[in-house]
């Protein structure tokens, strides 16, 4: 059976069971288990590789012992193993000895997670369609990759949980704009399902991993955090399948939960790649964290904040931010200043409204900046939907080489030779302070009135209606359910 069937015929089998109710909870229970299957076959490896290796889960709880028998165990005595065995003890995985930093990660996976499975039988039939895909073997590894990177797209029309995907496309042309090394210390503070840490590891391991110490030291200068079990446990997953042999430095945690001010020298990085939470307010108390002329409730802003002040002298970032991050007046406007007199923020490439939908239709920005100089000018490239093609969508979405006209206008490095066109223009770091420290800047070539395409509009509209009735079966399933408990 190939990879893609499997994955194809494990969602068939899961929408049978009553228990996994919509998108998010299937990815999730998908999740996990996969998760073990991809840990016992790096377990299975690692004890060929390395004299003395134990893997970290005991021996009765590891996949061979209980999913990889096909005539195994089912039923409720499957279901029961699972709820009283499987998932508490792993809860509880003591982190000591030789491989804790693999048993934290396992530990911290597990944290939050559930079996939202009910059927014995179901799940006996998913695992055997596991048992068919071998982690070791790296065609079918890779295989297994495409189709995860599907599966975390499909996120996107899983409710609110889209927000923890950004588009490939983006991720792998900021990373390779701000072409991080082995040995950078590269942090992603909101790292969501590690769309930023794959392609950053994909991009060094293309140009300058040469020898297992240049993989070694990549992979000991990774930095991330997620405070969502969901998506924290897709990018633990992401990383295992990426060859991240023990991908502890994931933080299942809030960054903003830490006083800004307790991030000490040594803890500030090179490169920052992110995509923070827009759109939402923390929750109550976490601006308590920050300075009184940086306190706000608004998250975008405060992963911005500290952003700032985790970058090293020189360090870089990219960073992507709404268009509301880039006007407004208070701390929105004091953001902006502090920006603009700690960081060179030399590039603002605007996106059209339509990247993220359907998890949002509002414009973004790609923001990149280095620490250590004030901005003289500020460079803006605006970014177009290719030619015939009216908006991206699920099934048109923007892609690496949609930017190849913008890395050709880049300059390299060192960004030398750009010229302003139609679609790039720069102003003035004064210009900008004498508008307010606005960075909302539209493009000067586009004299006319612009008004939104209808058919746009309407696209909006048909996709909204959609969430709505989506959102208003899963809440009638969840009365439906407390009701009859």
């Amino acid at each position: 059976m190939s990879v893609r069937t499997a994955v194809r015929s494990i969602q068939d089998i899961m929408r049978q069971d009553v228990g996994v109710d919509g998108d998010a909870q299937r990815i999730s229970q998908l999740c996990w288990m996969f998760f073990l299957k991809i840990v016992d076959d790096q377990d299975t490896q690692l004890q060929m590789l390395q004299d003395g290796y134990e893997s970290p889960i005991p021996a009765e709880l590891q996949w061979r012992a209980w999913a990889s028998d096909p005539e195994g165990i089912t039923g409720e005595s499957l279901v029961d193993f699972i709820n009283t065995q499987l998932f508490p003890r792993l809860k509880e995985l003591p982190v000591t000895g030789r491989q804790a930093s693999r048993a934290r990660v396992i530990r911290s996976v597990f944290e939050d997670a559930y079996n939202y499975m009910r059927s014995g039988q179901l799940i006996r039939q998913v695992v055997n369609r596991i048992n068919s895909v071998d982690f070791n073997d790296l065609a079918a590894r890779q295989h297994f990759g495409d189709i995860y990177e599907q599966v975390l797209n499909d996120l996107q029309s899983a409710g609110n949980s889209g927000e923890y995907y950004t588009p490939r496309g983006v991720t792998a042309f900021m990373a390779e704009r701000v072409d991080p090394k082995p040995g950078e210390v590269l942090l992603d503070p909101a790292c969501g399902t590690g769309g930023f840490l794959t392609c950053a590891i994909r991009h060094m391991r293309e140009r300058y991993i040469k020898t297992p110490d240049d993989e070694k030291r990549m992979q000991e200068s990774l930095r991330a955090a997620e405070k969502k079990q969901l998506p924290h446990m897709l990018c633990v997953t992401n990383l295992l399948l990426h060859g991240v042999e023990s991908p502890s430095f994931v933080l299942h945690d809030n960054t903003l939960a830490r006083p800004y001010t307790s991030y000490t020298t040594a803890e500030r990085v090179d490169i920052v790649l992110s995509n923070p939470p827009f759109g939402g307010k923390e929750e109550s108390g976490i601006e308590s964290n920050f300075p009184k002329h940086l306190k706000t409730r608004e998250t975008a802003d405060l992963f911005l904040a500290l952003i700032i002040r985790l970058l090293r002298p020189k360090g870089r970032a990219a960073v992507v931010l709404p268009d509301v991050s880039l006007f407004g007046e208070g701390v929105k406007a004091r953001l902006r200043e502090q920006l603009l007199e700690e960081c060179n923020l030399h590039t603002i490439i605007r996106l059209p409204n339509s990247v993220f939908r359907p998890y949002a239709s509002i414009g973004t920005n790609l923001l990149f900046f280095e620490k250590g100089e004030p901005t003289k000018e500020v460079w803006f490239y605006e970014h177009r939907v290719p030619a015939g093609q009216k908006a991206y969508s699920m099934s048109k979405p923007i892609r690496q080489g949609h930017f190849d006209e913008c890395i050709s206008w880049w300059g390299g490095s060192n960004r030398n030779g750009r010229v302003e066109n139609d679609k790039a223009w720069r102003v003035s770091v004064e210009d900008i302070k004498a508008d307010g420290f606005n960075l909302d800047l539209k493009n000067p070539a586009n004299r006319d009135d612009e008004y939104p395409d209808p058919d746009v509009v309407q696209a909006d509209l048909d996709q909204t209606e959609e969430r709505l009735a989506a959102l208003r079966s899963e809440l009638f399933s969840i009365l439906r359910e407390a009701v009859t408990r």
